[in-house]
């Protein structure tokens, strides 16, 4: 056996969410920041993302995590996040997993009961509390960066539909978002395909119609994920709701969403609808949950903000290498409409 790349990856899940973490194998990365890093590889070495996830090595459920050195001194290390078709600038289920990841395989030093580390992501700096016990992190808890709502309840034309009332909002990436209700769905596993399908429709009328630029970063530009929210309701107390969000290129996110659920805090906030420091618990459609608050306020530009923190549990699944056969026909993968909507 000869392979003319190989590449080293800690295989997790989060909620059900499918991200795993490369820790070895990918050679030096050039950037000043890991958001230059994540420029790098978008405009570079995108190979190494369709050769993970693509088919027949990956699918489109799976999102993969190169972990690289840290550029801010507080950091201890960094990462890019790579989905099905693009390089976020911050998702909350992928860092729980690389935070489990790199203490579990003890690529950072797992100190009991308590572990905070730092890492840096493309959208800057993630606190991390990792509670641990007996050598597996039983926690990951990260403080995001601040989430805010571009727009609250702005009418949306959608084919079909007539006018919806939807909200947009930030929470490290775009999203657009629409009351479960109104649509007729109950965000049931067995609607998983009719919600991707509206889903991927939502969007591309929302990214037509709604301008959303990022105050600070204008490179994050445009409303690239849909998240259809259920009604909130009190269990115990405890403010809860369930919520479906779609990814590209179509795909049911299996987890809660940790970008999603930063949105979804910032739109509360803004509606009125949660307090600082109330605990709000999400749910996705398979039924796994985050628990999440707002920490505190601030300020992004012009827009009030919130700082969320977000938490749930990572399991690693299976550690493996991905090789690569000089001879392989397919060293980028391939894609099929069967299962990615845009397969080609």
């Amino acid at each position: 056996m000869r392979w003319s790349r190989v590449v080293n990856v800690v295989k997790c899940h989060v909620g059900g969410e499918i991200n795993n973490v490369v820790t070895g194998g990918i050679g030096d990365v050039p950037g000043a920041t890991v958001f230059d890093k994540m420029k790098h590889f978008r405009e570079h070495r995108d190979d190494l993302r369709q050769l993970l996830l693509h088919e027949p090595r990956g699918s489109v459920t799976q999102c993969v995590n190169f972990v690289v050195p840290a550029t801010d001194p507080e950091a201890q290390m960094g990462y890019v996040i790579a989905e099905s078709t693009e390089y976020p600038a911050m998702s909350g289920s992928n860092t729980m997993c690389v935070a489990t990841a790199l203490l579990e395989t003890g690529m950072i030093p797992m100190v009991e009961p308590i572990t905070d580390i730092v890492l840096e992501a493309p959208a800057g700096l993630i606190r991390i509390r990792c509670t641990c016990e007996n050598g597996k992190v039983t926690s990951v808890e990260f403080e995001n960066q601040p989430a805010f709502a571009y727009e609250i309840g702005v009418p949306l034309e959608l084919d079909g539909y007539g006018t919806l009332t939807v909200d947009v909002a930030w929470g490290g990436m775009a999203y657009v978002l629409a009351d479960a209700d109104q649509l007729g769905l109950k965000l049931q596993p067995d609607e998983a395909r009719e919600i991707c399908d509206l889903g991927q429709k939502l969007k591309t009328a929302a990214a037509e119609q709604i301008p959303a630029v990022h105050p600070t970063n204008p490179e994050f530009a445009g409303i690239t994920q849909t998240e259809f929210v259920g009604p909130l309701s009190r269990t115990d107390g405890v403010l809860t709701a369930r919520n479906a969000v779609v990814v590209s290129p179509g795909r049911l996110d299996r987890s809660p969403c940790g970008t999603g659920t930063s949105a979804r805090l910032a739109v509360l906030k803004a509606k009125g609808l949660i307090e600082v420091g109330e605990k709000f618990v999400h749910e996705s459609v398979i039924g796994s949950r985050f628990e999440s608050r707002i920490d505190r306020l601030t300020k992004v530009g012009t827009y009030d903000a919130v700082v969320p923190r977000v938490s749930g549990q990572a399991f690693i699944t299976e550690l493996s290498q991905v090789g690569l056969d000089p001879a392989d026909p397919f060293p980028t993968g391939y894609t099929l409409s069967d299962t990615w909507p845009t397969g080609n």
